[in-house]
């Protein structure tokens, strides 16, 4: 059966906490298999993109229905789906499964979420790695983050009043938070030195519809009208107003381009492919990304090609439904510089390798996630190959988010561990530097412009790069748990007729 309008999604690369504990059930075995644990080895038979290669996944299993039953109903149902995961931690980052009665959260990425309304990186404060600081990359205008006073730059340092760490960051998406901030910063040769402010900061989450594009300004030097765009995701239900900001750009005749994807964990293929065109728009038709699925979903492997027009959707019961079409405003750029961090993912990764092949990307920053793969969320609803969120099953609340492919470029090009910057940027440089979007002290920034014009930029109160005795080699294990996006299509009707 074809899929249409099945929303899929490469998740951040991240691991994800699943709702219940993944322990081992005391239900005793018997012939007919738990019907949730039924679903759970089906679906993922079916689509796990490395199904072949778990031999508890094998076609095998089913053969004798007493083994397979006493094999199902061993386990708890989350326990059941960890334990089929091929390398778990190491190959499989990403797969997860939740017990919740809303669409499963990750693909959640056009919609209305309860969020605090800050984004964050988690940094270890000395080589131990135990004691973190969460620095706060932006806040959403309006939320519950911006109306406690938090800013962008502040540095968290302890959560309802005990040190953050390795072990409690996760506890920075809890529903309500009583954060302690830095009043100093300071490095040393072990490592980062704080000092805390007297009073805590009180956030409560609410429902929030967050616009991801955060931010746009034109800058001028050495005669380049230069745009700089912060697109914090890649989210269909605002693809008109990305459309704008190239409108915006067009009338401000910006002839070079800055693009932020620092903070931006994936989101739409429809609007990654959008955007694409929008930053050049000569290469209409042709192919941008590969999908490619396991041997049961071959008819699902295709190309997802370049057009002129982008799809719009708004949200009609927080989920985005289709609208209208609108000619894409493109800025027929040749070279972009792209901004990225360790919390760069997905349909980020995938907009820097796909553009690569047509027009020249430089990017700035830190190594990337790494996520070449995706999932869609699956069902209790068999008839429907698991797929269908109306049709699912009312008698529980598990729903599966398991690799089911992996994406390549038109070229099929094995895909990098991670996207390694063109110019690295220190990560703890960032530190005392952050301050309002578009500041040419964030050191990404000013590099990008220092690229653009051919000039040094002097800024004043600059904490250099050089000055940082502290470095940190690799941060790809204290990714912020607040990004947890992905990639998604709305409609895969056009990647099947290629």
């Amino acid at each position: 059966m074809k899929l249409k309008y099945l929303i899929k999604m490469l998740l951040v690369g991240i691991a994800f906490i699943s709702c219940s504990k993944d322990s081992v059930s005391n239900e005793t075995t018997t012939t007919n298999p738990d019907e949730i644990n039924n679903f759970v080895w089906k679906a993922m038979n079916s689509w796990y993109y490395w199904q072949p290669n778990v031999a508890d996944l094998s076609d095998s299993k089913i053969a004798s229905a007493t083994t397979y039953a006493n094999f199902v109903n061993g386990k708890t149902p989350d326990a059941l789906f960890y334990s089929l995961l091929y390398q778990r931690g190491t190959v499989d980052r990403f797969s997860w499964i939740e017990n919740s009665n809303e669409v499963v959260r990750a693909s959640k990425i056009a919609e209305v979420e309860k969020k605090g309304g800050f984004s964050y990186g988690i940094y270890p404060k000395d080589a131990s790695s135990i004691n973190m600081v969460a620095l706060i990359n932006y806040i959403v205008p309006g939320s519950p983050a911006a109306l406690a006073g938090l800013k962008r730059g502040d540095v968290i340092t302890k959560i309802n009043g005990s040190q953050l760490t390795s072990s409690n960051y996760d506890q920075l998406e809890n529903t309500q938070l009583t954060l302690t901030l830095a009043a100093s910063v300071q490095f040393t040769s072990t490592g980062l030195v704080t000092t805390d402010k007297a009073v805590a900061v009180t956030v409560t989450k609410a429902e929030i519809d967050e616009n991801p594009v955060a931010y746009y300004e034109k800058k001028v030097y050495g005669g380049k009208n230069i745009g700089y765009l912060v697109f914090n995701g890649f989210k269909s239900d605002y693809n008109d107003e990305l459309n704008a900001a190239f409108a915006k750009m067009q009338s401000d005749g910006i002839n070079e381009l800055v693009l932020d994807l620092r903070y931006n964990g994936g989101g739409s293929l429809e609007t990654a492919v959008a955007l694409a065109q929008m930053i050049n728009g000569s290469f209409t038709g042709k192919p941008y990304a590969y999908l490619d699925f396991n041997d049961k979903h071959n008819s699902e492997d295709g190309y997802e090609n370049l057009s002129d027009k982008v799809k719009i959707f708004n949200l009609v019961d927080n989920e985005p439904t289709f609208q209208r079409e609108e000619s894409i405003n493109s800025l027929a750029l040749t070279k972009i510089y792209v901004l990225v961090s360790f919390q760069t993912a997905s349909a980020s990764e995938l907009t820097i390798q796909c553009l690569k092949k047509y027009i020249n990307v430089t990017t700035i920053g830190e190594e990337t996630v790494g996520k070449f793969v995706g999932s869609n969320t699956l069902y209790d609803c068999p008839a429907y190959n698991y797929t269908s969120f109306a049709n699912r099953s009312t008698k529980h609340k598990w729903q599966l988010q398991p690799i089911t492919f992996s994406y390549y470029n038109k070229d099929k090009d094995v895909n990098p561990k991670n996207i390694t910057p063109d110019y690295a940027i220190n990560p703890y440089s960032t530190f005392l530097n952050l301050v309002e979007f578009g500041n040419v002290k964030d050191p990404c920034l000013k590099k990008a412009l220092e690229l653009i014009t051919g000039q040094i930029l002097r800024t004043r109160g600059e904490t250099t790069e050089t000055s940082l005795s502290f470095k940190i080699g690799n941060l790809a294990a204290f990714n912020p748990t607040n990004t947890a996006k992905g990639l998604y299509i709305e409609d895969l009707k056009s990647l099947k007729n290629n």
